[in-house]
Order: C-alpha cells, then structure tokens, then sequence
C-alpha cells in the first residue's frame, strides 16, 4: 500500500557520506587507544551522533580528548564540504513522489547544519519544503521515536500511515518505536541486522519507488 508520507534518513540513505566519516572515527579511535574495524563500527556506532559515538569509545578504553566531539565535528565538516555524492538512484525517488503527490521529510541524528551542507552541495535543500528536522535539535536523537513522530506530525500525517527510509538499527528501531513502517537500505548486505529490528531490507535505491507502491 502506498504511504501517505515517507520520512528519509539523511547520511548513508540521501547522501553517500557514512562510509568517509566512519573512516574517520575509525582513524580517530586508533589514534587515541580503540584499533576497531569497520565491521565493529558499523555493528556499534553507526546510526548514533558523535557525542554517542563519545560516551561509547571512552567506555570501551578510548583516551578521547575532551575536546574531541568539537574537533570532529569541525574536522567532518570541512570533509563533506569539500564533496558528498548522493545515494544513487535518490534524485529519482524524490521526483517519483513529488509526482505521486506523496509528501517527504528528512529526520536525522545529524545536526542542522551538517543537513545543510551536505543537501546544500546539490540542491536537495529546497525539494523537502522546510521538512529537516535534527534528533539532537530536539535533544531526542534516534533510537528514540521522537523525531519521526515529530516530522510526522508536522506534515500532518498520522504516524502510521508513513514510511520510514533507514540504512542503521538505531533508525530501524525508532521507526518501529513510532509505530511506522521501515525500508532498510542495504546496498552491501544486511551487516548492522536492519532485519532483525523489523525493516524490510532493500540493495538499490531504484528499487524503492515500486517497493512503494509507485
């Protein structure tokens, strides 16, 4: 059945920049005590902020700074706005609900600004009509459903009749905490276990409309 709304995860389902900045976690990590592998990160960190990212390392042995949630994000920054390739196939989603009449809305644990950024480099900023919405603006990042209710609710929507687009558990289970269906996008494989907490995992962003019922 065709959502009335569907609400999209940014980093890793919109934009292509989860893979670079977990490099740079991992290379941080290292360099202050906590050699993990991608395999690790994607299995624990992904999904979270860089102040969860924070509290998980040091507890685990990390000798962060205390600086460093500052100096990360100033640093990740300066990465995505040198170049963040979009999701391929996402272009095309957009414009398959816009024709459809289906309205969208991104909720992401990333910040405002990091939205801006990374959206801003191709356009994107205008086709959500105002509807970005941050977990830590809110103070209620994911796996809390707060933030797609939120984005929910400001579309005017009832909860359940939307749709949620996640590529990490943490998203995954927000959205079934707030009572809305997920589509996992997993274009290598279901490795952080986006099945496991109820999404319906997808490979290919071209695959979505028709999963939509577009």
């Amino acid at each position: 059945m065709t959502p009335r709304a569907v609400i999209f995860d940014c980093d890793g389902v919109v934009v292509d920049s989860e893979h670079p900045t977990l490099l740079m976690v991992q290379a941080d990590l290292a360099r202050y005590g906590l050699p993990v592998t991608l395999e690790e990160l994607n299995a624990k960190y992904i999904g979270g902020t860089v102040e969860t990212v924070a509290v998980k390392a040091r507890a685990d042995g990390a000798k962060l700074p205390d600086d460093w949630v500052q100096d990360f994000y100033a640093r990740m920054y300066d990465m995505l706005r040198k170049d963040t390739p979009l999701i391929e196939g996402i272009v095309e989603v957009l414009d398959t609900l816009d024709a459809a009449g289906v309205p969208f809305a991104m909720g992401s644990n990333g910040t405002i600004e990091k939205m801006h950024i990374t959206l801003g480099q191709h356009g994107l900023i205008e086709r959500f009509r105002g509807h970005l919405y941050s977990g830590q603006a809110i103070g209620k990042p994911k796996p809390a459903p707060d933030l797609y209710l939120m984005a929910a609710e400001r579309l005017g929507i009832p909860a359940a009749d939307c749709v949620v687009v996640e590529d990490s558990v943490a998203g995954a289970t927000a959205a079934r905490a707030a009572g809305m269906a997920c589509f996992g996008y997993a274009p290598h494989g279901d490795v952080t276990g986006l099945a496991g907490v109820g999404a319906r995992v997808f490979a290919s962003m071209r695959d979505l409309p028709e999963l939509l019922g577009l």
